[in-house]
This record gives C-alpha cells, structure tokens and sequence, in this order.
C-alpha cells in the first residue's frame, strides 16, 4: 500500500488546533517537521510554546488521532521542540498577543454557553443547578459567571471567598462542594467586590476581565465549563464567543413567542460566529404547584418554536415550583436538596444529554462580527 504524502500529512494535522490560541497548529507554525518513511512511519516534530506546556499530552494524543487512520501509516512518533523567545514574540505580535497564554483552558474537554437574548429567563439559576447535577453525576465541572453586570452565582452557589492565587500566579476558583462528586470550580467578578458593588465598566475593560478569567485562572481537568453568559448580544458575549470558538451553545428562553424570538438573536449571533448550537432549553415551563398541578402561566410553546427555527433539539423544558426559587434565594442547590422536584428532575435529565454530546470538534475561525453603517 502506498504511503500518504507529505502535503496529505498536513492536511490531517490542520484541523487540530491549540486550545487557546485558537489556530491551526499547522497555521501557527507549530508543526515543524512531518516525514514519512517508506514503510509508513510517520515522523512529526510540534514546537511548543513554552517548555513546560501543560498540553504535551493533548497535542500528542490529536496528531495520533489524525494520522493513524490514514491509509498507509504504520506508526506516528510525536517529538517536541520548543518556541524560541524570538518565535515566539513574533507569533505574539502576529496574533496581537504580547503574552501568549500558557494552557489553562487545555485540559478542559467541553465548553458549554448559556445564552439567552434577553434578561429575567431563569438563566443563572439553571447554570448553577446544570453545574451541580453534572457534578452529582461524576464529571468535574467549573462554573464561569460572565454576566459581569449581573453576577449572580457566588449567591445561588452560596460562596463568598476570595480567590487565592498559587505558585504559578494564577486564580484559584474557589470550590462549591456537593454531596457527592468533585467540588464545582466557580469564577466571578462578584468574589472581587464588595457588597452589591456595580460594574461600571466599557467593553475593553470587559474584554480584558473575561480574558484573565479564562487564561489566568487555573481550572486543571474539567468535562465541562459553563458559563453563564449576560443576556443578549453585547461586549461580554461577543469576547467570549471570540475568545472560545469551539464552545457549543445551550439557548435559554421561556414559553412566551416574545422571549423565544428575541433569544433567536442569541442564537445567531453564535452561528455567525461558527459556534455549534446544540439545543434550546424552555424555563419557565409552567408552573407545577404543591399538588402535582401544571399552570402554563408564560403560555406554551416558545422553546419548540424556536428549537424548530434553529433545526436542534429542544433539550428540556425546566418548570417553576416553589422550591426551585426558595433554593436560588437562599444559595442552596435544588438538584442537591430536593431531587425530586419536578424542576430538579427536568434539569437533571438535561444533564444527562449534555453528557452525550461528542468531545469537542476543530471548528473554522470566526469572521469578524458587525454591521457596517452607511457612511455620508
């Protein structure tokens, strides 16, 4: 059998990207070498951006997965060479990145935005509780609050610490510590402030926070970090959708037409963004009172309607009980403390779909976002 060539070598490898720079490793000029031997001995040599890169194992497990299944390889030997401090300010000044980040976001395995196109849709309090039943299930899990105008989970998740900072000078996301399970990580602005403290801040002061958030917090192995993104399409969602192009998004809206169509804007903001949307999730579904007794009092249908517009499944539809709002106000967990609330078991079952979703995959770049204003 004939051995692929050089050039099909590198079209295998350029699908893999650096999980934090978010760029072809072949694009980025990390692939330094690629050799085939006429035997089908594969031979690749990746630069890496720092000696003590934390995803070694990451970028060698990707160049196995790529090139073993190609007809006529017989073995793939990954070797390692580093950036010098010259390649690697040019790299930084090509990417517009003085600093280059040095893998906090490498070791985790799936992304997942919580989006919605307007504000008051129960977003928060399903983040948090999506989180906990996640972790209740086995998966380790951390919880960023990038609603930096309305942060709202250190009090759902009943936190108040400070977060204190290692060796490495990066963030330690303080622990929400469940039953059972690894201890949710959770970040946010809210640890830094005092009080009901407000934000007052333009879009490149966010930028910068949400980007320390992510690149200087040290949140190690994760299956999964959600974020909690502000309602609509603004400053903050817009740098994390550029800042995590292979996050895939759940939209949150209530039954109401009113919220559906205004979280479609959500929606589409991500896909002009080449972000995956996995689905939609209706809150708010009816209210379920002590008696077992169903009150779509926000109407019906709104997550359907909107699950249909987009072509993706409508992944739960989570109802209002008394104890779901209790629980929020009160910084407990209903998933811990009442698992067999009609709202809880909703969440908890949407969990579980989560967990079935496929690691992440390459996606291609984003273009830039905009609407260009007539000009005089």
């Amino acid at each position: 059998m004939a051995v692929p060539s050089r050039e099909q070598l590198i079209a295998a490898l350029r699908p893999i990207s650096d999980p934090e720079l978010r760029r072809s490793i072949v694009d980025l000029g990390m692939v330094r070498e690629v050799s085939v031997a006429p035997d089908g001995s594969v031979r690749v040599v990746l630069a890496l951006t720092t000696p003590g890169c934390p995803i070694r194992n990451h970028f060698e497990a990707a160049v196995r997965d790529a090139l073993e299944p190609l007809a006529g390889v017989r073995s793939v030997a990954v070797q390692f060479d580093v950036l010098s401090d010259a390649q690697r300010a040019q790299l930084g000044a090509r990417l517009g990145r003085p600093q280059l980040p040095e893998g906090a976001l490498a070791q985790v395995r799936t992304v997942l935005c919580v989006a919605s196109g307007k504000g008051g849709v129960g977003k928060s309090t399903l983040s948090a509780n999506l989180a906990a039943a996640l972790g209740l299930a086995g998966e380790r899990v951390g919880v960023l609050d990038a609603d930096v105008w309305g942060y709202s989970l250190p009090r759902m998740l009943g936190l108040n610490a400070r977060p204190a900072i290692n060796a490495e000078r990066k963030l330690q996301p303080p622990p929400a510590e469940l039953p059972v399970g690894p201890a949710l990580k959770v970040m946010s602005i809210g640890f830094f402030l005092e009080g009901e403290q407000a934000v007052v801040w333009r879009g490149p002061m966010l930028h910068k926070t949400i980007q320390q958030f992510l690149e200087d917090v040290q949140w190690g192995e994760l299956d999964h970090l959600i974020v909690d993104l502000p309602p609509g399409t603004g400053d903050v969602s817009m740098s994390l959708a550029q800042l995590l192009p292979q996050a895939r998004f759940v939209l949150v809206t209530t039954p109401q037409a009113a919220a559906a169509r205004v979280a479609l804007r959500a929606a589409r903001m991500a896909l002009h963004l080449k972000h995956e949307v996995v689905g939609v999730v209706e809150n708010m579904s009816g209210y379920v009172d002590p008696d077992g007794r169903r009150h779509e009092i926000f109407g019906a249908g709104g997550g359907e309607a909107l699950a249909g517009e987009l072509d993706v499944p409508l992944l739960a539809c989570v109802p209002i009980t008394l104890a779901l709002c209790a629980h929020a106000d009160a910084g407990r967990l209903l998933v811990v403390e009442a698992p067999e609330d009609p709202a809880a078991q909703a969440i908890t079952a949407l969990a579980g779909r989560l967990r079935a979703l496929a690691p992440q995959r390459p996606l291609p770049m984003a273009e830039p976002l905009g609407i260009p204003l007539p000009m005089a």
